[in-house]
């Protein structure tokens, strides 16, 4: 090992609120790396509960509401514009679209020789349109999939490919390893909250209680296999909406209702250790009947050894093909599903270690992209390890 000069750089992330979700995740494991090799790491949203996580990994948080879905976000453009120049910001990096919006039109109203280096993420396989088109404003834009690279390609003709980079989100691999077994404390508390789930072969599915992340095809599928015999309980994990958002929870309450699986499926809401609760999962599912970008939960539970079925589309089917085969199913075959799950109750498979979808290869892939961004609009050099 031997000290290697680096230039600082700032970094710029924005994004609406730092809740749960894999746009969160992403920006959080970014921010850290940089925060990690000295250079500067700023994040701008409308604050949420990792907001502690993000500033005690070493990144300064500004709390402004830019993905507001109003007009008044618009009001934000002056003000970032001006953080552009104090900040002496060298990458402007852009991960949804309304904040997107209000950082082109800031980035924009700068002479060139001013700007940063503006880039974004395609994390979503958005509506085709203009207020989507945004996403592909970047200098450079991140695909998170090869899917994303090809949406990309086929709805936005004026993107040239050479201008999208493929970085796969990552999992931590020491974090979720094959290995790994939640420890008696947290087993203890889990079957005191849940003792349903006991002596059950345990089928979750992550995600947001929304009607595009499958929820009513999981439904389907818990019934399916209690009607064939199969002492299964389903756990679906994830933020429950409320307000004007809560109705199709009730919809789905009502269709547990009318299935007879009211005793065989627990909506858990919002949990920090998901990790725990895949681990000790006989299964995961991924059932959106839309495709998706890139299904991190896919990863994360492929990764510690636990088996997958999904859809066979969009990222997550990319992910299958390149991970677990075994686990692509017809998009929409809520009985192949039900067959897959019953026979790996009676013989579970175990897949493949994680090579692939690694978060040391995202942050790797992501910093020299931005060092290759920045050139020479860097700060003042510092020192770090590295190998000779």
């Amino acid at each position: 090992m031997g000290i290697v000069i680096e230039p600082v750089l700032t970094v710029l992330q924005v994004l609406p609120a730092l809740n749960g979700g894999g746009v969160e995740r992403g920006t959080l494991e970014v921010a850290a790396a940089l925060a990690q090799r000295g250079h500067r790491s700023l994040v701008i949203s409308a604050g949420g509960r990792h907001v502690d996580r993000l500033e005690a990994a070493g990144s300064r948080h500004i709390a402004w509401p830019i993905g507001a879905k109003t007009p008044l976000a618009l009001c934000w453009v002056r003000r970032l514009r001006r953080l552009l120049l104090e900040e002496q910001v060298a990458i402007l990096h852009a991960r949804s679209r309304l904040p997107a919006w209000v950082a082109w039109l800031a980035w924009r109203g700068l002479s060139p020789e001013r700007r940063p280096r503006f880039l974004t993420t395609v994390h979503g396989l958005y509506a085709v349109n203009s207020y989507s088109a945004v996403m592909t404003r970047g200098e450079r834009i991140i695909a998170v999939s090869n899917t994303a690279r090809d949406y990309v390609i086929a709805n936005y003709p004026g993107v040239e490919p050479e201008w999208i980079a493929v970085i796969h989100r990552g999992v931590d691999t020491a974090e979720y390893s094959s290995g790994y077994h939640p420890d008696t404390s947290w087993l203890a508390n889990w079957y005191r909250q849940y003792p349903e789930t006991r002596g059950k072969y345990v089928v979750t599915l992550p995600g947001r209680v929304t009607r595009g992340k499958g929820v009513l095809d999981f439904i389907d599928v818990v019934q399916g296999l209690k009607e064939g015999g199969i002492p299964a309980h389903g756990l679906i994990v994830g933020e429950i909406p409320a307000g004007r958002e809560a109705g199709f929870t009730k919809e789905c309450r009502q269709r547990i209702a009318v299935a007879g699986v009211e005793e065989s499926i627990t909506l858990t809401g919002y949990r920090e250790d998901l990790r725990d609760i895949l681990a000790i999962s006989g299964a995961v599912v991924s059932l959106a009947r839309h495709p998706e970008a890139f299904g991190r939960t896919v990863a994360e539970a492929l990764s510690l050894g636990r088996p997958v079925a999904g859809y066979a589309h969009g990222g997550v089917g990319e992910q299958l093909q390149a991970m677990f085969p075994a686990g692509r199913v017809p998009v929409g075959d809520v009985t192949a599903v039900c067959g897959r799950l019953a026979d790996w109750y009676a013989a579970a498979p175990r897949p493949a270690a994680n090579h692939r979808y690694t978060l040391e290869k995202m942050i790797a892939a992501t910093l020299d992209l931005y060092q290759e961004m920045a050139g020479n609009r860097y700060g003042p050099a510092v020192e770090s390890l590295g190998r000779d």
